[in-house]
């Protein structure tokens, strides 16, 4: 009973947690973005802008829940579920600190591969439901891009794999007491983020949604918190590749003793999460050809190159042991 309690407590604990964090992290893009772009961000709403996140979602509320008469009532209505269903099931293996977890699969790796490749399907469903032609070819260049994408980050994790010997992450953390994989595997972690950021179709690579071809791509015809579905399964996709990145790149919760675990975990995790943010300041949308050309022509030969190179090296420290 002790145990079920527990994993209830942790269930409601992270859901608190992370739908905190993607509403924290409306007022973050607006106020770092603004910053970086030496303009004015939220500042009227509240302290420092802080309640236009309140704003915001009375807004999402009270927006008028229209469903087209063209469309696929059913599918139209679940689509936007699974995006956010398949980003919180990921959280699930994510090792926050030591026993701060709500599972700890001995192939927590795969599952969050596995979750994170379902989230497609949350966007050709909702493209195709709307029955309209513009997110019909914003789901279709959605589909393309994330399936191609999750190739690149499976390879690209492969490395991380073979140094630890186990798909637990738990155990890929504690592997990097020594050393955090950043170290042995930069060019892993270069396309993991890459392939990151076309998983979360974030800038530049927000080619699915790219309002200045396709309206809004395939959530052209959502309003209300349908739309904030979606909004939110993308801040908590960020929230879930920052964290993946800290887990398997940098160590985890590790560092020095004057800080708690779960304090170091969550201060790595929000550098990425900025580091995000700054892309979509920074950087100019690619063209998607152009898009696909680099996934399957640089990062997949690489990632297979890195594979082999780290494939050859723990083979030669094996037989140096022996």
């Amino acid at each position: 009973m002790n145990i079920i309690f527990k994993y209830l407590l942790m269930i409601v604990l992270l859901l608190f947690a992370l739908t905190t964090v993607a509403a924290w992290l409306i007022w973050v893009e607006r106020r770092v973005l603004a910053l970086w772009q030496d303009r004015y961000g939220p500042n009227r709403a509240g302290p420092f802008g802080l309640l236009i996140v309140v704003a915001d979602t009375i807004k999402l509320f009270f927006k008028e829940d229209w469903i087209p008469p063209f469309a696929d009532k059913g599918i139209f209505v679940v689509a936007p579920a699974i995006v956010a269903f398949t980003v919180l099931m990921s959280f699930v293996v994510v090792p926050f600190a030591p026993g701060i977890l709500v599972a700890d699969l001995d192939i927590g790796l795969l599952f969050f591969l596995a979750m994170s490749s379902l989230g497609v399907y949350s966007i050709v469903l909702g493209g195709w439901a709307s029955n309209n032609k513009y997110s019909l070819l914003g789901a279709l260049r959605g589909a393309s891009q994330m399936i191609s994408y999750e190739v690149f980050m499976g390879l690209s994790l492969m490395g991380v794999v073979m140094l630890s010997g186990s798909f637990r992450l738990t155990d890929i953390v504690h592997a990097q007491n020594e050393y955090w994989f950043i170290v042995t595997q930069p060019v892993a972690f270069v396309i993991f983020m890459i392939a990151g950021v076309a998983e979360t179709h974030r800038l530049p690579f927000d080619i699915p949604e790219a309002e200045s071809e396709l309206v809004a791509g395939f959530h052209s015809e959502y309003s209300g918190m349908k739309f904030g579905m979606f909004f939110i399964g993308e801040y908590l996709g960020i929230t879930l590749i920052s964290a993946m990145v800290v887990t398997l790149f940098f160590g985890g919760w590790l560092g020095p003793s004057f800080l708690p675990p779960l304090i170091w975990f969550i201060l790595k995790t929000v550098v990425f999460i900025l580091f995000f943010i700054l892309l979509r300041a920074s950087l100019p949308r690619p063209r998607y050809d152009q898009l696909m050309e680099y996934g399957w022509k640089v990062l997949l030969p690489i990632a297979l190159l890195n594979l082999l190179v780290t494939g050859a090296v723990v083979l030669l420290m094996n037989d140096s042991n022996i």
